[in-house]
């Protein structure tokens, strides 16, 4: 029997405030279907309408490998077919060994994406719909895939920081990759599993892979996984905290993609089951059916531009928890700390041009409770200061706060001790 999902509050706002926080909510979503009716082949985008249930013709045949694609480099098309040792010149087809891991690029109207066998990260310009591959970084860094399929990528987002965020299936790589005009990737390493999930891990197989990713207003990441689990993860401590399962689901359902509503409801579709579309109270989780009123087309996965409206950030409120995700010209990436998850019960507090003066370094526990207190003095350059933590503490999560010579807090961030 499915365990039900305790009530979580989430104080989850409405449409209204769904587009005072992200502007014009989409009402849509792309969608990675077949050409075929209930087939699976991942390999042709079309657009959903989440407000009529309507599907679009298709936007890109991702089987056709005779169109040459641009390198995101230099922008230039490639002037060959290309050609791979394992694939040969299916290579050159934009969704070559089929997708189930896109993100819609707003600001850019761009969809990037991953084909699941080819390592690398690919977008389609919506705007010509011309397709460009990274070629000068791998994406995860693991071209061979494991039998097992834990390292291939089936879930993919772009977050509030204007970031995008993938995920492989065992969760043991988090990648981020940049969307402006100069696109760089990073391995953010590994997730780490919440003291609080009672044994049900973001790396089980059997409950945690596939699925899709959705993000909210205030650094997290929602998984959503094919056994229809779902996990929030912060993107700044990468700590996944299990939230339940989705319930009201029919027993054969897999959730394989996701994407937030107008009413910040989350639209849920699946690549197996006929009936394959639910929208989800995520206040609840629970699930009720999304009325397709044609053709019923299975999806590997959703995306589009739609924030999460968690409630948690106050109105008309500066920013309390400065993040190493936020953009550097905002001016308030001035602290980070590393590594994150801490190993031998030690990190370092970087200082970055903060203003000449003492400042203390806090660290407390998941109760509240005072574990460590420091002060620094800070010349007004870079520094970085070692904090070592008693090596009795316990593992688990702990709050760090930094704060000025007037005890303002400036900075504060979650770490996990392993």
């Amino acid at each position: 029997m499915r365990k039900s999902l305790p009530f979580v509050s989430l104080l989850l706002g409405t449409a209204m405030l769904t587009n005072l926080v992200q502007g014009q909510s989409d009402r849509f979503a792309y969608a990675v279907t077949d050409v075929k009716e209930q087939n699976s082949n991942w390999s042709f985008l079309r657009k959903l309408n989440l407000q009529t249930g309507e599907y679009s013709a298709v936007l890109l045949n991702g089987n056709d490998a005779s169109l040459l694609a641009y390198d995101a480099s230099t922008k230039t098309q490639f002037t060959a077919p290309l050609t791979d040792a394992r694939y040969g010149n299916l290579i050159n087809a934009a969704f070559a060994t089929g997708v189930a891991a896109a993100a819609y690029d707003k600001r850019n109207n761009r969809l990037y994406y991953t084909p699941m066998f080819v390592d690398q990260l690919r977008y389609v310009d919506l705007k010509t719909m011309k397709v460009f591959y990274v070629t000068d970084q791998a994406f995860t860094g693991m071209p061979q895939k494991s039998s097992d399929q834990g390292n291939i990528v089936t879930r993919m987002v772009i977050a509030a920081d204007g970031n995008g965020y993938a995920m492989t299936n065992d969760g043991a790589h988090l990648i981020q990759f940049t969307t402006g005009k100069k696109l760089k990737i990073a391995d953010l390493g590994s997730l780490v599993d919440d003291p609080a999930n009672n044994g049900v891990s973001v790396h089980n197989s059997c409950s945690s892979f596939g699925g899709d990713i959705i993000a909210d207003d205030n650094g997290n990441l929602y998984v959503f996984t094919a056994r229809n689990h779902v996990f929030k993860v912060n993107i700044e401590s990468k700590v996944a905290t299990h939230l339940g399962t989705i319930s009201d689901l029919p027993a054969t359902f897999t959730v394989n993609g996701a994407a937030v509503n107008e009413n910040n409801q989350i639209v849920v579709g699946s690549a197996v089951e006929s009936l394959s579309f639910f929208t989800v109270d995520p206040k609840t989780w629970a699930a009720s059916v999304f009325t397709i009123p044609g053709t019923v087309w299975h999806s590997s996965d959703l995306a589009n531009s739609n924030l999460l409206v968690s409630g948690n950030k106050p109105k008309n409120s500066a920013p309390e928890l400065l993040s190493r995700n936020v953009p550097a010209n905002t001016g308030i990436n001035k602290i980070q700390i590393y590594p994150n998850p801490v190993t031998n019960n030690q990190f370092a507090v970087q200082f970055n041009e903060l203003e000449a003066g003492t400042y203390t370094v806090h660290v407390t526990d998941v109760m509240g409770r005072q574990v460590l207190q420091q002060v620094v003095n800070v010349s007004g350059d870079n520094q970085t200061q070692n904090i070592i933590l008693n090596p009795s503490s316990a593992k688990g999560i702990y709050m760090v706060k930094v704060t000025d010579t007037n005890s303002k807090a400036i900075f504060a961030t979650k770490v996990v001790v392993q």
